[in-house]
């Protein structure tokens, strides 16, 4: 794999890789799910919802999707990045970092000033990589509880 690779934003015509690259994520058919993402954020053409994908010269090697939320249970407006994920192969080579970086100064743009994501709490690997790019605990806690 060459250490070469661009970002931009997705395209229609991306969908299979995405399907592709996420059978290396949680496991699942989620093809109706990625349908819905890509008619809500790359049909949509708005500044404030992205979908972004990394590629070499030879493929799609990763994607991260985030969009602004506001006035959750009393927040500002803020960025929310919920999707990210590498090909393994194409991991450690800085394309994680980039694509969080394009996606945060594209979120800055679009007027915000913080970026909030989501880890499962056991998730060590994700948990290091957000942790080394300065996300830290903020200032809200998430709570559920299961419903019999």
């Amino acid at each position: 794999m060459k250490n070469q690779f661009s970002i931009r934003n997705a395209k229609q015509s991306d969908f299979d890789a995405i399907i592709a690259l996420d059978q290396f994520g949680p496991k699942g058919d989620k093809t109706d799910y990625w349908r819905g993402i890509f008619d809500h954020y790359v049909r949509g053409g708005r500044k404030d919802r992205l979908f972004l994908v990394a590629e070499t010269d030879e493929a799609i090697v990763g994607f991260i999707v985030g969009e602004v939320r506001a006035w959750e249970f009393g927040s500002p407006p803020c960025g929310w990045v919920f999707a990210l994920l590498v090909q393994p192969d194409a991991r450690e080579m800085g394309i994680g970092k980039r694509m969080f970086d394009e996606i945060s100064n594209r979120l800055k743009e679009a007027g915000v000033t913080t970026v909030r994501t989501m880890v499962e709490r056991d998730n060590k690997l994700t948990m290091s990589f957000f942790r080394s790019l300065g996300l830290r605990t903020g200032k809200y806690i998430e709570l559920e509880k299961t419903i019999d």
